[in-house]
């Protein structure tokens, strides 16, 4: 069974007298930031000038600098910028400038698991990745709740890694909620293929899909939106609550019956084959490889891709839908 940690398995006095450095104060940063700095702990925010961001900082108490005057400061460096910027951001402004026994901190193992950053022998290497988007990361801290964290370390130069690692989960309220401890291959790995072929791949692909077949079937467009989109809500917020089991309690009879014996003709051994092979192309990094290459050469495909799919026509017909209903504060990209 896998072991949690709490509050009472962690010690903030780790990071007693050290100088965390946040790298990006966006979803994740601002909320780690604050929690940091409420926890007692001395915080130094890097941001590009004059950015949104960096105003942001600014409103909430801070004085954003460079990455590289913050790392100077930093007694540990946590770098919370997109994966395909972390590289530069790291070769450029924080390698030349921090410590050698620096802690170098992540919330999501991509860079140094595929080798896009590879830290001094000399430091520190760990993962602390809130289960959470950033502004679930605060409000839970400031309700005296918190969001589960993973741990991970990769390198152990002082011996207390891992001790610090759990000290930081704490701080930004990990601990209250649980940690579970990881490694950086099991968190890239994994996330990766679940927001390739379920969270963001798959599950839009088979409402894309469900709303093709009902609308070339001659449905109402508006209807299949409603049917294989708009109820998705309904039914992740039972699989959130209770599981698998739970959402088939809470639908009709009709519904379970239906899914039980339907849903296996979409996802069939072929589906099951592919996804292995997703799996496969993260495990030996060619996704990796795909993803940094593209961001290298300007990312033309990434934003051609991006492009059509906000004018799908599933997405145009929920644009107009969802200006019918102001209690779900509709949102655009």
């Amino acid at each position: 069974m896998v072991e949690m940690y709490y509050d009472k398995d962690a010690d903030l006095g780790a990071l007693a007298g050290k100088t965390v450095a946040i790298i990006g104060y966006g979803s994740q940063g601002h909320a780690q930031a604050q929690n940091l700095r409420d926890s007692g702990i001395e915080v130094a925010i890097a941001e590009v000038e004059g950015s949104p961001n960096w105003q942001t900082a600014i409103e909430h108490g801070f004085s954003p600098t460079s990455a590289a005057e913050a790392a100077k400061r930093a007694d540990w460096i946590q770098m919370l910028v997109p994966d395909e910027v972390q590289p530069i951001v790291y070769q450029k402004e924080l390698a030349p400038n921090m410590k050698q026994d620096v802690v170098y901190g992540c919330s999501h193992g991509f860079a140094i698991h595929f080798g896009a950053i590879v830290p001094p022998e000399t430091a520190d290497v760990v993962m602390i990745a809130p289960k959470g988007p950033g502004h679930l990361v605060r409000s839970e801290f400031e309700k005296g709740a918190g969001v589960p964290c993973l741990v991970a370390v990769q390198m152990d130069a002082s011996g207390k890694a891992r001790d610090m690692a759990l000290a930081y989960a704490k701080a930004i309220g990990g601990t209250r909620a649980g940690v579970i401890e990881t490694t950086f291959k099991e968190e890239t790995e994994t996330d990766l293929f679940g927001e390739q072929a379920v969270l963001c791949g798959g599950v839009s692909e088979l409402i894309k899909a469900g709303f093709d077949t009902l609308v070339e079937a001659g449905y109402q467009p508006e209807i299949a939106y409603f049917e294989c989109l708009h109820e998705m809500k309904l039914i992740v917020d039972l699989f959130y609550q209770g599981g698998i089991s739970y959402m088939y309690y809470s639908v009709s009879n009709t519904a379970e019956y239906g899914g039980l014996t339907r849903g296996p003709k979409i996802i069939t051994d072929e589906t099951r084959r592919a996804m292995k092979d997703m799996l496969a192309d993260v495990q030996k990094g060619g996704f990796a490889r795909e993803w940094l290459d593209e961001c290298e050469a300007g990312g033309a495909k990434f934003k051609q891709l991006e492009e059509q799919s906000k004018n799908l026509p599933i997405e145009q017909v929920g644009r107009k839908l969802r200006k019918m209903m102001p209690w779900i504060d509709a949102k655009e990209a």
